[in-house]
């Protein structure tokens, strides 16, 4: 008897100090001084041409080394391989999103390392990484009518970022994050009557 006594009391004593706990946690606590918000700043226009890979899914164009090129007057933007021959074209009017994109993968001396070493000693290789950016465009096809996603290699970051804004820019999209998009416009209906 004398233990459950004690043992009531122990737990009546640890469940006033929990509701003292959360008592106390949930008062009003003042309101320190927050920091200023950062607003980040946009990167400075891209070059004319930037040099880029073009990395498929524009149908018909295999992958290739070549050039970007933001050609104001026709308002469009224009990849050429590394001859300067114009290979296709995608008008600022159809480009729908855009946004940088990093893939990452094992570099080719962590493949040969791994493959190389016996008893698989050469697996920490593996975690040798390449990091890859691309811009990214979805894009509608004005002559097929449908919708189709782009990319192009470029491996420098700011450079790349650049490009980004520059194409949002140039295609009037909105930012969102690090991306561009183009916003759907309202459709407009008149209003109808019923039957009379």
């Amino acid at each position: 008897m004398k233990n459950a006594k004690s043992l009531s009391a122990a737990l009546a004593a640890g469940l006033a100090l929990t509701l003292a706990g959360a008592a106390s946690a949930q008062r009003p606590r003042s309101v320190e001084s927050q920091p200023a918000q950062t607003t980040a700043t946009k990167p400075p226009p891209a070059p004319p041409t930037v040099k880029a890979k073009y990395e498929g899914g524009v149908v018909g164009y295999r992958k290739t080394d070549g050039t970007l090129n933001f050609d104001d007057t026709n308002k469009r933007l224009v990849f050429r391989d590394k001859q300067n021959k114009e290979l296709f074209s995608i008008p600022y009017k159809s480009v729908v999103m855009a946004w940088p994109d990093t893939r990452s993968r094992t570099s080719t001396a962590g493949r040969v390392i791994a493959g190389g070493t016996p008893y698989g000693l050469g697996l920490p290789a593996l975690f040798m990484k390449d990091k890859s950016r691309y811009l990214t465009l979805r894009f509608q096809d004005p002559d097929a009518g449908l919708e189709g996603i782009t990319s192009f290699k470029i491996n420098d970051k700011a450079l790349l970022n650049s490009v980004v804004a520059t194409v949002g820019d140039k295609a009037e999209l909105t930012q969102r994050g690090d991306a561009y998009v183009r916003r759907r416009q309202a459709a407009t209906t008149e209003p109808t009557t019923g039957p009379e």
